[in-house]
């Protein structure tokens, strides 16, 4: 795959890693066809990216015919592997890969990868900026948006590359060799996309089963499917147990974080400067902890790094607080899992927002948490119905036609020391272009509120 001179390159899908495919092709001499499902006219954007860029175009259809005269195709992570034309393509031996596929082939960096349902931006993050307190010099790249096909002298310059991997990416992935994988926990998501819960897990266990005797496997201890599933891993397994419960490798214990790696030393890092709160986020750094300790990191500069990083948004980030009920933005939360995380971190009351575009998840394993932490359900978008019907039940549940509506109906339903939380558990594109702006409105509507009541108390 490293020649491209004169090769028939078929790029499927017009996304991020999409036109940086195109790019990256063409500029290597290939004879580019793009193709994407959507309309020239929904293109328009894309289409001024790729400004210059010597390529056939095809719109509004991935024809099956374009599969059977390319030598390569680049698909991008939204679409499926099932589709008819790239089946056809598998059929025929043609190779379908990903951009990060075409970009690894170029690139000599060791490489830190990171997987897993939820929190893999945060911690691909945190490792980078880790390893940057440490003067180890990074690059960050992958499904945390930035195309690793775009940056590719930007790797090789670097002592490190952090690269976050979706269970998407994974599944047309197969020259990756991580020095270091990162596996933080699999709960059901993309259930509208693979065919089983089963057969996600497999795809996140291929980021172990592409290491080599020679590489580190970092895992959820604590996290029974993980554990089960990175047995077969022919690297040095460290485990971490962000629950207290297993002190090996990296734990929790009264309040610290502790990293053990053997002749690599045995570390506390004190937690009471971190911004960082709740399990999950213990999950998060003891992942990237461990991970920058293999990669030559030392405790104190780790300890500094932890209480430098800012986190992320859209990913349990405080808003404000009006009148003493705080709310919070974790519009990131497109999946079941992270909702649960998310009410994990509360101990107080909370009205809870949640809803939008069902991706064939399981709301009944809301139930529990719903009925001892949450005073409120407020319920938006196309999956509102179903999840009343699911949990409904077990707490008092609204309904609300916007997510402005829905933080007022929240506000109005909140006490004194209560918490106001957006965790739809749903994705955002029923009503919003992504979790970003479903996240921006919601803060948006939040500012309102503060607004009216800075007149009410004046």
């Amino acid at each position: 795959m490293n020649d491209f001179k004169n090769k028939n390159v078929l790029v499927v899908g017009l996304g991020k890693s999409g036109i940086a495919a195109a790019k990256f092709a063409a500029e290597r001499g290939a004879k580019v066809t793009v193709t994407d499902i959507r309309s020239e006219s929904e293109l328009k954007k894309e289409l001024k990216a790729l400004k210059g860029v010597k390529m056939i175009t095809q719109f509004g259809n991935n024809g099956e015919e374009l599969f059977e005269t390319t030598d390569f195709v680049v698909a991008s992570p939204g679409v499926p592997v099932d589709t008819p034309g790239i089946v056809r393509a598998i059929s025929r031996g043609i190779p379908v890969v990903n951009e990060m596929e075409l970009a690894l082939c170029e690139i000599s960096t060791p490489v830190i990868a990171v997987t897993g349902t939820n929190g893999k931006t945060t911690t691909t993050e945190l490792i980078g900026h880790l390893l940057s307190s440490c003067g180890i010099k990074r690059c960050v790249a992958g499904n945390i948006g930035t195309p690793l096909v775009s940056i590719i002298d930007e790797a090789n310059a670097a002592d490190w590359l952090v690269l976050e991997v979706s269970s998407f990416q994974l599944e047309t992935m197969e020259s990756l060799r991580p020095a270091v994988s990162v596996w933080l926990n699999a709960t059901p998501d993309h259930l509208d996309r693979h065919e089983s819960f089963e057969s996600y897990v497999d795809l996140k266990a291929k980021l172990f089963t592409l290491l080599t005797n020679e590489s580190w496997g970092v895992y959820n201890a604590a996290d029974e499917i993980v554990s089960d599933a990175v047995l077969p891993s022919k690297a040095t397994l460290v485990p971490f147990d962000a629950t207290g419960t297993r002190k090996d490798g990296g734990w929790y214990e009264s309040g610290d974080l502790w990293a053990d790696i053997g002749s690599r030393g045995r570390f506390r890092f004190d937690l009471r400067h971190v911004i960082l709160e709740g399990r999950h986020n213990r999950e998060n750094m003891l992942g990237a902890i461990l991970a920058v300790l293999i990669a030559g990191g030392s405790h104190d500069t780790i300890q500094g790094g932890l209480e430098t990083f800012r986190g992320l948004p859209h990913r349990l980030e405080f808003v404000a607080e009006v009148s003493g009920v705080r709310f919070y933005d974790d519009s990131k939360a497109t999946n079941v899992g992270a909702t649960v995380r998310a009410l994990d971190a509360f101990a107080e009351p909370v009205v809870l927002i949640a809803g939008g575009q069902d991706k064939g998840s399981d709301f009944t394993q809301l139930r529990s948490w719903i009925k001892e932490g949450v005073k409120r359900l407020v319920l938006i978008g196309q999956a509102a119905d179903t999840i009343q019907n699911a949990i409904g039940a077990a707490t008092e549940t609204v309904h609300a036609k916007t997510l402005e509506e829905a933080v007022k109906t929240a506000w109005d339903s909140s006490d004194p020391g209560d918490v106001v939380l957006l965790s739809p558990a749903c994705a955002s594109f029923d009503m919003f272009s992504d979790y970003a702006a479903r996240g921006d409105a919601f803060k948006d509507s939040v500012k309102t509120i503060t607004k009216r009541r800075r007149k009410r108390t004046r």
